[in-house]
């Protein structure tokens, strides 16, 4: 009875957004400020964090969350009925700059709450410490997005600081390489390879600060969780912010080469900017927690197998 309670409250968090998948597949984008995509990323987290639990979810509190849960679903439908024109016109209002963070904000406000009130429901205050790294995904996600809205570009400048620095690495490796033509000025590179010239404007969240810092709640809940010392921790968190570091320099250079060596069309350019930071980012996420349980398992087998031979000698 234990697992299928268990299994049945999965399912009941996992029902609004896989009902966002089947009812509205187009909404599943992996631009970052043009979709759901994230939806998924944050359902793999409950689910991995969740399957396999030893506890009791009782029947009463499974039942509590269901309408929580329609409601959810409500608010998806009415979105496609009038309710979506309704947030984008609310924008004017509060003096929002970009319309799609303000717009897909929402929809992670929205799922984040549901998350966090359906778990604590489940668990009480231990879901912080059961589940954590969803509901965090998520609401980074609703910061990050709802930054982007009122501080677009390089207005918010703590976080476009670094990008100058991404941007002259990424022109010496183009140099170096003799992939083209590459100057940079500030966060602005200037281009010229097979199909002509383009000029490229690197903001934050196009050069992957966004993840930086959504990969350090979610490391950082991760590592919460973990039974491992704080001295490990650290330097699991440091070599995990240095490889976010690493892959958003490569999705720089990707984007760079892709003026240079395939297509300077504006429109085919911009398709491939729309998803070049989150496949690579997200599975770069999950590689690196997945390689850290892989560490810590074989480390704990190890400890234990020496404990044992300790007590039977």
């Amino acid at each position: 009875m234990q697992n299928w309670n268990l299994i049945f409250g999965i399912s009941i968090i996992a029902s609004p957004i896989l009902f966002a998948m089947i009812a509205f597949p187009d909404s599943i984008t992996w631009s970052w400020n043009e979709g759901r995509g994230g939806y998924l990323f944050a359902l793999v987290f409950v689910v991995a964090e969740l399957v396999g639990l030893k506890t009791v979810i009782s029947k009463k509190r499974l039942l509590t969350v269901i309408p929580m849960t329609l409601v959810v679903i409500g608010y998806l439908i009415a979105l496609e009925y009038g309710l979506r024109d309704y947030i984008n016109d609310s924008a004017q209002v509060f003096d929002v700059q970009l319309i799609y963070s303000w717009t897909w904000m929402w929809d992670f406000i929205v799922m984040a709450i549901f998350i966090v009130v359906a778990l604590t429901v489940f668990f009480g205050k231990r879901w912080i410490r059961i589940a954590p790294a969803g509901p965090i995904f998520l609401t980074g996600t609703a910061i990050i997005l709802s930054l982007d809205a009122f501080f677009p570009y390089d207005t918010l400048g703590p976080l476009q600081y670094i990008v100058p620095y991404f941007v002259q690495a990424n022109v010496w490796v183009i140099t170096v390489l003799d992939l083209g033509t590459a100057v940079a000025r500030d966060n602005v590179m200037f281009l010229r390879g097979e199909h002509g010239s383009m000029a490229l404007q690197v903001f934050w969240p196009s050069a992957g600060v966004h993840s930086i810092i959504i990969f350090s709640l979610v490391i950082g809940a991760f590592m919460l969780k973990m039974n491992i010392p704080r001295g490990r921790k650290s330097v699991y968190f440091v070599l995990g912010i240095l490889g976010t570091i690493g892959v958003n320099l490569i999705r720089i250079f990707s984007l760079s080469w892709y003026a240079l060596k395939v297509t300077t069309d504006p429109v085919a350019w911009e398709e491939y900017h729309k998803i070049a930071g989150e496949i690579m980012f997200l599975p770069w996420l999950f590689a690196f927690i997945f390689i850290v349980i892989i560490i810590e398992t074989r480390r704990l087998k190890k400890s234990e197998s020496k404990d044992m031979s300790k007590n039977n000698s």
